[in-house]
């Protein structure tokens, strides 16, 4: 007999803790969990949503052609850049993500590489280890100018933060108009003023998704632009920067410094030149792993699956030709 509960796949190991918090939802919707095409291949013609909490691109694709009935699909991640399909973008199923869920320990990693930077933490930890007391002069981050490439939920995150460290903070987003006003914000552009925010700012924080359009968008020649003291913050895609123009200018001393959480390749090989660098603060993107994220992630996604039961406006839809 067919369920009247609407179908719910969830790709996943089913050991995973989070998926715990779906345990409530069973009388209201039909739950069916696995890793694999086939340990979900017979709920899914009569599958209504799909949760992506672990799968790879090529799972997903194979679900998405045998589920003709969808009608939400989300995805655990806040980046798209190595999910979207054609099937997918054509198609009119709405997509979800989990934006916002992870700005604020973000946010506070474009602060940690601001302060690193202001109050050279490398020389105070060079100093420590050689039992060297030398006091030196830092600098202050108020009254400097947070340039932020892509200004959406993580960039207003860190103008957050920057606002209560007294800077000046410049926006530059595909629609300026959406950030007219905004109090967090001293001056907003388009993308067509990349080099004057490079220019213009103490420390350049990218926090844009990686689509077609922001691909290599921080070039060499918008590296070029910034100033002799300023530092790169990245906490948005690795290929979005130019990474070889980057280092070079961070080897050759061009720039201040760099704060990454984000890489072209991930992980860095052994012996990658970033490794090396003794101007560069290197995470191994885990700035918005705290404690709860993945916990969090769930939250946000079991929020959006009572909206969707309610048949109310679902949060986070992304505009899928544009990648976010």
């Amino acid at each position: 007999m067919t369920s009247s509960l609407p179908t719910l796949l969830v790709l996943a190991d089913g050991t995973e803790p989070q998926l715990r918090m779906l345990e409530p939802y069973r009388d209201r919707v039909r739950i069916v969990i696995g890793p694999t095409l086939a340990s979900v291949a017979d709920a899914a013609p009569a599958a209504d949503a799909l949760l992506l909490w672990t799968a790879s691109r090529d799972l997903v694709q194979q679900v998405f052609a045998q589920a003709p009935r969808l009608r939400w699909v989300h995805s655990r991640s806040a980046g798209l850049d190595s999910l979207l399909f054609p099937a997918l973008v054509d198609s009119p199923v709405p997509l979800t993500n989990s934006s916002g869920v992870y700005s604020r320990s973000l946010g506070e990693f474009v602060a940690l590489g601001v302060l690193f930077f202001a109050k050279d933490l490398h020389r105070m930890q060079r100093n420590q280890a050689a039992g060297r007391w030398a006091p030196f002069d830092v600098d202050m981050a108020e009254g400097k100018t947070m340039g932020i490439v892509g200004y959406g939920d993580i960039g207003r995150a860190a103008a957050r933060l920057a606002k209560a460290l007294d800077m000046r903070v410049l926006a530059l987003r595909r629609r300026p108009e959406q950030s007219r006003g905004d109090p967090l914000v001293d001056e907003v552009m388009g993308n067509e003023r990349l080099l004057d925010l490079m220019a213009r700012s103490d420390y350049v924080v990218v926090a844009a998704p990686l689509t077609p359009d922001t691909r290599g968008l921080v070039s060499a020649q918008a590296i070029a632009a910034m100033k002799p003291d300023a530092v790169m913050i990245n906490v948005g895609r690795g290929a979005i920067i130019d990474e070889p123009a980057l280092i070079d200018a961070l080897r050759h001393k061009r720039i201040r410094g760099a704060a990454l959480d984000v890489f072209a390749e991930e992980p860095l090989p052994p012996g990658h030149p970033m490794y090396g660098l003794d101007n560069l603060l290197l995470s191994p993107h885990c700035a918005d792993h705290t404690r709860t994220w993945i916990d969090d992630a769930m939250v946000f996604f079991t929020g959006n699956l009572e909206r969707f039961l309610r048949g109310e406006p679902l949060r986070n839809v992304v505009e899928k030709r544009l990648g976010y």
